[in-house]
């Protein structure tokens, strides 16, 4: 294994599937059996799941709704697909936990760091939810953040509808083109759509690899974590 220890990023949309909307069973269990694959390669696993496949802060937020109202449905919109990933795993025989940034005992744990650090020892699959447990932030701040508070050697970000990082949008621009290899200030300087910046400078400060792929080729998890050449890597510094 090229990583031992990652952090896999999961927007909400990738659990949406072709109807772009809500969670499809389907693409749950692809994702639950790549994820499995790593278990069985005993690579410990945390993910961040977001919530855009149910709802999004900053679209309600642009409607007049009040931002701080719009991100805390959003980050219950995360804990939801947390719960379902969980639940895919676990009829797979992988041990999983779910810890929020905001409580709610009876449907999961409260994030500790130290707890989820012996979860991932024990080889259990650890979803964070609910973001940072703070409006305004993403979950790719929220990616950022806990990677460097378990020592993540990179963060798996996994797209659904690219397979990479490109310098415009290749769904548009059919000029648009893809990048191998990146910085984080090449990513911040020119205002590439990887992370959003807070995320972006907080795995810079920290020297936080990110390998961003398609999702939609079953094996592309398994492939990230050998450490093949597949999507783009963004370097720490």
């Amino acid at each position: 294994m090229k990583y031992n220890r990652v952090v896999l990023k999961l927007s909400g949309e990738a659990l949406a599937g072709e109807q772009g909307y809500g969670i499809d069973p389907i693409i749950i269990q692809s994702i639950a059996k790549q994820i499995k694959e790593l278990i069985d390669l005993e690579v410990e696993v945390a993910i961040v799941v977001g919530g855009g496949n149910i709802w999004r802060g900053m679209a309600g937020s642009a409607k007049g709704m009040d931002r701080a109202t719009a991100d805390y449905m959003g980050m219950l919109a995360t804990v939801m697909n947390s719960l379902a990933l969980q639940d895919s795993l676990e009829t797979m025989g992988v041990e999983t936990r779910v810890q929020t940034s905001i409580e709610m005992r009876q449907v999961a744990e409260p994030y500790i760091r130290r707890k989820a650090i012996r979860h991932l020892q024990k080889k259990r699959v650890v979803i964070f939810a609910a973001g940072t447990g703070n409006p305004y932030f993403s979950t790719d701040t929220t990616s950022a953040l806990r990677a460097a508070e378990i020592e993540a050697e990179v963060i798996l970000m996994a797209k659904n509808n690219v397979d990479g990082v490109y310098s415009a949008d290749p769904r548009v621009n059919k000029d648009a083109k893809k990048y191998d290899t990146l910085t984080y200030m090449d990513v911040l300087k020119d205002g590439l759509q990887v992370m959003d910046s807070t995320a972006s400078s907080l795995c810079m400060d920290n020297d936080i690899p990110l390998v961003v792929f398609s999702i939609t080729e079953e094996g592309n998890i398994k492939r990230a974590v050998l450490g093949e050449e597949i999507g783009t890597f963004v370097k720490g510094k």
